[in-house]
């Protein structure tokens, strides 16, 4: 195995479903085309429970996850390149303590995707250590709020990057909590995605979180959202006003909003039986007629410019994508392929722009994703800060 120059320490063996798992491979496709040799590294010190796809439960019991992240890594080729440290029980997976010891050694960059780890001072010796945003807004409001334990975290990095790409400009009104936040979005294997058209009859669909509790968050006393299920009440209409079918891939637990949309036509599938392998994840993006979603209130009112790692799956995969205004339309083109609305009209409108040229928004959608999230562009952006 080639000398690690960056390690890329993330969220897999800890929540091994689809979106998470795909990150991680992007990342590293996006190091590696760049001409860095990446490892990736995960381990229990900072972050302890780990969800259980297959059982459903959460714990410290890390064997599911193991096996999915074993698997997957291999068929993306990097079977040698990763290490999972389970520091409770001092066990090590993947290719183990000597391998991540020499990543260790010989990485120059030192990469931490949303904070989920932490690293001493000899670790982050002799490396620019990179902070990745992935939940904006959220991070920078407690930053601001005077979260002692977040801004210590954050302090330990050189550079911070984040997925709210107008952070710090004068169109979002997000805190920057004294740090200099820099532009970066998710990279995209593009190549891992190319498929055929879409289907004709196929559905508008989307795969995520339903509600979100314990994030909610206060900005100049105004109260701001996490949950999405209150952007998704806001077109609960929708089906019925359109000629197009919805599935939204959410474990929906309340059965009255289970109820509820299925009242007003909306088709509602388990999540983590399409996420828990990232092949069958891919294959329903692919398998879809394009992306049909929503945003958090605190991006859309908030205007963070944060845009989804998973919407961007779907412009790679040729599949169009309409989702809330975020303020993604300052760093993004939309119009074709990609369409950013502000309520049910803007909505409707997309949908049938859609339907009435899906050749043309489908071809729109993987350009955009080719310009704006390939891999190796979004990894050589990102070195450019460093």
């Amino acid at each position: 195995m080639k000398a690690a120059d960056a390690i890329y320490a993330g969220y897999v063996v800890h929540c091994p479903l689809g979106g998470y798992v795909w990150q991680a491979i992007h990342y590293l496709h996006g190091f590696r085309d760049a001409g860095i040799e990446p490892f990736f590294y995960e381990d229990t010190r900072h972050t302890l429970e780990a969800f259980d796809p297959i059982h459903r439960t959460s714990g410290a019991d890390y064997q599911a996850g193991l096996a999915l992240a074993a698997e997957a890594f291999s068929r993306a080729g990097f079977g040698n390149n990763w290490a999972f440290f389970d520091a409770q029980r001092n066990k090590w997976a993947g290719a183990g303590r000597d391998a991540a010891r020499a990543a260790f050694a010989s990485a120059r960059i030192l990469v931490n995707a949303g904070g989920v780890h932490r690293f001493g001072a000899p670790e982050r010796a002799a490396k620019t250590n990179v902070y990745i945003d992935t939940d904006p807004a959220y991070t920078q409001i407690r930053l601001a709020g005077g979260d002692r334990v977040l801004r210590e975290l954050l302090y330990e990095h050189d550079v911070h990057f984040t997925f709210g790409e107008n952070i710090g400009s004068p169109s979002c009104r997000i805190p920057t909590g004294g740090l200099r936040w820099h532009p970066t979005r998710q990279p995209i294997a593009v190549d891992l995605w190319r498929t055929g058209p879409a289907p004709a009859q196929g559905l508008f669909t989307t795969i995520g979180t339903w509600s979100s509790g314990g994030r909610d968050v206060e900005l100049d006393g105004e109260y701001y959202s996490w949950r999405k299920r209150d952007e998704w009440e806001k077109i609960v209409d929708l089906p019925r006003t359109s000629a197009v079918s919805f599935l939204l891939a959410m474990e929906v637990k309340d059965g009255s909003d289970s109820a509820w949309l299925k009242a007003h036509g909306w088709l509602v599938r388990d999540p983590i039986a399409i996420s828990r392998d990232a092949d069958r994840y891919r294959e329903f993006v692919r398998g879809s007629r394009a992306e049909f979603t929503t945003a958090k209130d605190v991006n859309v009112r908030l205007r963070s410019g944060w845009f989804s790692d998973r919407s961007a799956c779907y412009l790679a995969a040729g599949r169009p994508v309409v989702t809330q205004d975020t303020g993604l339309d300052e760093r993004l083109p939309v119009g074709e392929g990609l369409f950013a609305g502000h309520d049910l009209a803007g909505a409707r409108a997309a949908l049938q722009a859609i339907v009435d040229e899906p050749l043309r928004h489908g071809a729109a959608a993987r350009r955009i994703a080719e310009e704006y999230f390939a891999a190796p562009r979004v990894i050589r952006d990102l070195l450019r800060e460093l």
